[in-house]
This record gives structure tokens, C-alpha cells and sequence, in this order.
């Protein structure tokens, strides 16, 4: 007979979140200081709470594409440091 004990703690998606937030190259370009320093600031503070999203109040809008080929194909970048790709550490 196998006992096993449910923690819980272990509900639902926790932590595995990152900090980095990635946009578009040209969507990062045409925001201003302040907004970039918004949705930077949204994504530490989930990631801090171990939470794997930001709050959509953070959201950005105009990043969408007519077709996934189109939006897959765009050159995402880290919007902390545009210089550095997506995935990039």
C-alpha cells in the first residue's frame, strides 16, 4: 500500500517565471522611457512573488501580427537591454 502525501503547496504554476520581458526590436524602439520602465518593472515584481506572468495591466499593445509567421519571424529583443536577443543571458 503506497501513501502518498498531497502538499499544499504544490497548486497550480509557481515560480520557473523570469524576469526578462521580450518585445519586438521596433515595438521597444517606439516606446517611451517610462512605458518600457513599466512593463520591466511589472515583470521583477511577478517574478519576486514567484508568479510566471506579469499583471496584464502591464500589457502592450500594437505588437500583433496578421499571422503567427509574421510575428514569429520579428526580432525579439529583451526590452531591459535591447542589445541583447530574447533568450540571451
Amino acid at each position: 500500500m503506497a501513501f502518498y502525501m498531497i502538499s499544499p503547496l504544490n497548486k497550480g504554476t509557481k515560480g520557473g517565471g523570469t524576469s526578462k520581458v521580450c518585445l519586438p526590436k521596433a515595438k521597444i524602439a517606439s516606446m517611451s522611457k517610462e512605458e518600457r520602465q513599466k512593463v520591466i518593472n511589472a515583470k521583477r515584481s511577478a517574478a519576486a512573488k514567484g508568479k510566471y506572468k506579469r499583471s496584464s495591466k502591464s500589457n502592450v499593445s500594437g505588437t500583433g501580427s496578421k499571422n503567427l509567421k509574421d510575428w514569429v519571424k520579428q526580432d525579439w529583443r529583451q526590452v531591459a537591454d535591447p542589445s541583447k536577443k530574447c533568450g540571451e543571458k
